[in-house]
């Protein structure tokens, strides 16, 4: 199916503005029945969670080492201290940042009270000012100092919620926390008080990580409905439904937003869209999961889309992709499986396997520059778990495990320099900030190293 082919078949799938099933009273704890029913379903699904296991038709499992046989080159380290949203910015481009080193450990804190025993995506910590933001899985958002000290704490959540865990995702603006949930919460808290603003309840589990843009929040809910609110109390300005997938996935979906602006999505049923974000039009849509027309008892799961320049890109379970950002058509494609994140600098896109390889592409032509495969530097009873994200941090690639270890690899070569083990589970990326390190664990323990 060519790009045209498929532009004209994910138009004919797209229905524009419907409508939304936000509940713009106070009353959102009432307890109605359809409430409890809801919650009842969300919280039967998390329990069934455990017993899942994700097994994909596909074939294309990466399981190759390529020796760097070129130089690379790589852009000054930046020096960042605010992490204010998911992936740092917009465009979830992350480059080359500094970061002084991970031989020492100035921060080790155990933050709120993890209660459920399902393996669970943690969202990163944000950092703004001398704040950092994180939440526990019965969904307590902290302020905490660099040193752990609690300013403040916030819970939202009534006594009809409390046997679902809240994954929570963030963002800051103009000092204020938005923040929002797989329960189908959107709330704004003041950063510095931690005193409540607003609250909406959607009605569905929203899953992606939140952008702000504009004064507009912009979300993805669990039907693959694009949603648009305002800042100043959370209404709807616009919704955009997209395909519904038949698999509800846990796994969070794709978005960004270019510095013109411009909204791109992609989601469960693997449609890749591009909207004006003022007001949800269509600008040009295309599918890229055509596989599962055959393959339908796969997950469609994907990494984080980023923005450089005239080009997007992100990797699925079935391959990396990058697409022209002005008119949706497909660069090059490369049979290479993640989830996580890559990260774009230079001439070079960093790709992380689930599986535990580190490639390194040529952005221009996807043609593999090195790979690495570095869960090889543990014991082999240790390399059967996921990898979880990475950052490139002043030459160097910091990969984190869901076992709990970090490995530290050359970002010119892809050779290994050293592993450590840093204690908990690990089920979401690190970040950085004034040349440290942060990392939270999946019991919700903050580490910083520098």
């Amino acid at each position: 199916m060519n790009n045209i082919q498929k532009f004209l078949v994910s138009i004919s799938i797209l229905t524009l503005f419907s409508s939304c099933s936000f509940d713009n009273k106070t009353g959102i704890w009432d307890g109605s029945k359809k409430e409890k029913k809801r919650i009842a379903d969300i919280e039967w699904n998390q329990k069934n969670i455990e017993n899942v296991v994700k097994v994909y038709s596909s074939s294309n499992v990466f399981e190759k080492e390529v020796v760097s046989k070129k130089n690379i080159i790589l852009s000054k380290p930046k020096k960042i201290s605010f992490w204010p949203m998911a992936n740092y910015n917009h465009q979830n481009y992350l480059g080359n940042i500094y970061i002084s080193g991970i031989d020492n450990i100035f921060l080790k804190k155990k933050i709120g009270k993890d209660k459920f025993a399902i393996s669970k995506l943690k969202t990163s910590p944000l950092i703004f000012k001398n704040n950092i933001i994180i939440s526990d899985d019965k969904g307590t958002i902290f302020n905490i100092n660099k040193k752990g000290k609690i300013n403040w704490k916030k819970n939202i959540y009534k006594k009809l919620y409390k046997k679902i865990y809240k994954n929570i995702t963030f963002a800051i603006h103009e000092n204020i926390l938005y923040a929002s949930d797989n329960v189908g919460f959107v709330y704004a808290i003041y950063l510095d008080s931690g005193e409540l603003v607003w609250v909406k309840n959607h009605g569905i589990p929203l899953k992606s990580r939140i952008k702000i843009f504009n004064n507009k929040i912009f979300l993805i809910n669990q039907d693959n409905r694009i949603i648009c609110l305002d800042t100043i109390k959370g209404n709807l300005i616009w919704d955009v439904r997209m395909i519904e997938s038949f698999i509800k996935s846990q796994s969070m979906m794709a978005l960004a937003i270019s510095e013109e602006g411009e909204l791109l999505s992609l989601n469960t049923a693997g449609n890749l869209v591009k909207l004006q974000s003022d007001s949800g039009k269509l600008v040009w849509s295309t599918n890229v999961a055509s596989f599962i027309l055959t393959n339908n008892t796969d997950f469609f799961e994907s990494s984080d889309i980023v923005i450089d320049k005239n080009s997007i890109y992100f990797s699925t379970t079935e391959s990396v992709y990058s697409y022209d950002l002005k008119n949706g058509y497909l660069n090059w494609e490369k049979s290479l499986n993640s989830t996580n994140i890559p990260i774009v600098d230079g001439n070079n896109i960093f790709f992380l396997t689930d599986n535990g390889y580190l490639v390194n592409l040529n952005k221009k032509t996807g043609e593999i520059i090195w790979s690495t495969y570095i869960l090889k530097i543990l014991k082999k009873k240790k390399r059967s778990t996921q990898m979880s994200g990475l950052i490139l941090g002043s030459d160097k690639i910091y990969a984190v495990s869901e076992n709990g270890y970090l490995i530290v690899c050359s970002a010119v070569s892809g050779k290994i320099e050293f592993s450590k083990k840093i204690g908990d589970n690990v089920t979401s990326a690190p970040i950085s900030s004034d040349g440290s390190l942060y990392v939270l664990t999946e019991n919700s323990k903050i580490l910083g190293f520098n």
